[in-house]
């Protein structure tokens, strides 16, 4: 029997892994790198080990390392989560060398479809291998890894060579592997998979399909079980090909199946040899706990001749700290507040606690918050309810776009693919705030400051104050002042005004304002994120005009080959890479021009807004611009 269990990874898995293991009493070890010292995962385990690197983006990259920790602390298996090592054979072989017990598959069968230019063999499929116009579009994928790092579609031959480059860099960064293949890329489809369950004795259960279309920069955003709409016999051709796959490799644990759907037909696109990120969904139509299950079969425990019968539907959002208005950037920062209203049906899981800092050096993600229902109906309204009411308070969310989509038209007749986003982004994201929040922010704060400074009414009327904030890209003024009967304003009525609640109504109608400040004026209003501005603004500092500026804070991973000051450049070129949570994101010429500076180097890490280069240009109006194209 298993006694003690070592996560080999961080953040939202390590968690759920620990929480499964914490309820069939096995103990824990987490392993962390100095970025993820404080961690939640780290606070969680029983026993934490730091794994020194030379950089927090590859610790987690060490095999020999956190086969050390294991045995360190006394561990006698080990759990690879997702992502990082957990489809790398030579990782698994590692363990179980060291006398560990691997809860995964065997390394064999990681080995063929881990690559997934192998997998395509093994499925009786050939990668390109050669591209001409005609091949046109493809993809670009990473064969080591999964999550859409190291994936880019192409258009345009000329551009092939380019995006295999950063392909392959964001590939190793992500996975240690940078081999890439070339596939057709097929447009308008919907991205559909098999979860599977095998143990050691020849039992392999098929747990139904997910959704995981609504995407962004190939990374799944929302998901659902089962897929909905499917004709029975696609849905038993999906079936039958998942457990081929798995059959054919000798599969044992849990492992996923993937599958482009277009056409009525089913295109294979790989098999994911471990825990997905979307596996809740499956947990809760099934009623299983699927940790619980792969330590079972790691144990040499058999399943039962036929899995549970499904029951309902489950949607997944997962929250990201990124501005999906602003390129997908990623962000970062303090974490003031992440809750959840407490409601029947509704899981949350997450790797962050109030207070947390979210950084640069990791994927943006969270929490995954889960609705489970009798319908789909009754799900997507769940789920869209519980992030509405969700406190996330500190950087940009893509909270309100979750919600948007969940109750968008198209989503909720479940007509989605991969397209979803092109085609709706700007309308999501495109809704104004609301009106009233800035006064509600203004109305709290003058009442917290009354508690701190005295009554503000005076005997003789005077001017109205004000007080300014901003929400988005918008600048609004507000103005209040106070009566005998307390504070008082002119586009609302005031019912009750205190530092955390305030109340309005307007024709006839109450609503309620709750309200959360912090430190650099920074304001929460039911959700909605406002920034107080100051009465009187330092003056602005003043850029060159085409300066570039970094999107986001991060690292310069490399610079276009000959780039030097007094380069001519063309609207649109790539100038530099910067990398950050493991992604690339290429920063592009403004305007065609000369450059006449550049700041960037690689291995130079930068904050948000720091100058990279500057491009003179004819119309010296244009400001710097970024194109992020980026894959998890």
């Amino acid at each position: 029997m298993i006694s003690k269990v070592l996560v080999a990874n961080r953040g939202e898995i390590a968690c759920r892994v620990f929480r499964t293991c914490a309820e069939l009493g096995v103990r824990t070890a987490a392993v962390h790198s100095d970025a993820d010292a404080g961690a939640l995962h780290t606070r969680t385990a029983d026993e934490a080990v730091r794994l020194p690197g030379a950089s927090p983006a590859d610790t987690y990259l060490r095999g020999d390392l956190i086969v050390k920790a294991a045995l360190a602390v006394g561990a006698d298996a080990v759990h690879p989560g997702y992502g990082f090592l957990s489809e790398n054979p030579d990782f698994a072989r590692q363990v179980s060398d060291a006398g560990l017990v691997w809860i995964g598959p065997p390394p064999e069968a990681i080995e063929a479809m881990a690559s997934k230019t192998r997998a395509k063999e093994l499925m009786g499929l050939e990668p390109l291998r050669e591209v001409t116009a005609a091949d046109l579009p493809v993809l670009v994928k990473a064969a080591a890894g999964g999550g859409g790092r190291g994936m880019r579609i192409v258009r345009r031959l000329a551009d092939l060579e380019a995006e295999l480059t950063a392909a392959r860099a964001e590939a190793l960064s992500a996975f240690g592997d940078d081999e890439v293949f070339v596939e057709p890329y097929v447009e308008g489809g919907r991205h559909v998979e098999v979860q599977v369950l095998a143990d050691a004795h020849g039992t392999v259960w098929v747990l139904g399909t997910r959704d995981c279309s609504l995407q962004r920069r190939h990374q799944k955003v929302i998901e659902e079980a089962p897929a909905p709409g499917l004709p029975p016999a696609l849905l038993d051709e999906l079936h039958r090909s998942a457990v081929r796959a798995a059959r054919a490799v000798e599969y044992v644990g849990a492992g996923t199946v993937e599958f482009l759907v277009s056409g009525g037909r089913a295109h294979f696109l790989e098999m994911n040899t471990r825990l997905q990120v979307e596996h809740p969904v499956t947990e809760e139509v099934f009623g299983i706990d699927l940790v619980a299950l792969q330590l079972r079969i790691a144990e040499g425990g058999a399943l039962e001749p036929e899995p549970p019968a499904p029951r309902g539907h489950a949607v997944e959002a997962r929250l990201y700290a990124e501005d999906p208005a602003r390129g997908w950037a990623p962000q970062t920062g303090l974490l003031h507040r992440i809750a959840f209203p407490g409601a029947a049906g509704v899981r949350v899981d997450t790797g962050f606690a109030d207070g947390d800092r979210i950084g640069v050096h990791y994927d943006p993600l969270l929490a995954k918050v889960v609705a489970h229902a009798p319908t789909r109906a009754e799900a997507v309204r769940k789920l869209a309810g519980a992030l509405e009411r969700a406190a996330v308070h500190g950087p940009v969310t893509n909270r309100d776009l979750l919600v948007a989509s969940l109750r968008h038209e198209e989503f909720a007749a479940g007509r989605m693919d991969t397209g979803f986003y092109d085609r709706h982004l700007a309308e999501l994201t495109g809704a104004a705030a609301d009106p009233l929040a800035p006064l509600a922010a203004a109305l709290a704060a003058a009442a917290a400051g009354r508690g701190r400074f005295g009554g503000g009414w005076r005997n003789v009327p005077s001017q109205p104050q004000t007080r300014r904030y901003r929400v988005g890209e918008a600048e609004h003024e507000v103005s209040y002042r106070w009566t005998r009967r307390g504070l008082a304003a002119d586009a609302a009525g005031v019912v009750h005004a205190g530092p955390e609640l305030v109340v309005l109504e307007t024709g006839g109608v109450r609503r309620r304002f709750e309200v959360a400040r912090y430190d650099g004026g920074q304001v929460f209003v039911n959700g909605v994120a406002l920034t107080e501005l100051p009465r009187f603004p330092e003056p602005e500092t003043r850029r060159e005009p085409g300066s570039l500026l970094a999107p986001m804070p991060g690292t310069v991973v490399r610079v276009a080959d000959g780039l030097a000051v007094g380069s001519a450049v063309t609207e649109g070129q790539p100038l530099l890479w910067l990398e950050a949570m493991k992604m690339e994101h290429r920063v592009t010429a403004p305007v065609s021009g000369t450059l006449t500076a550049l700041h960037a180097a690689p291995g130079r890490q930068v904050e948000v807004g720091a100058l990279l280069a500057v491009v003179q240009q004819a119309s010296p109006e244009a400001e710097g611009s970024a194109d992020h194209e980026e894959s998890q």
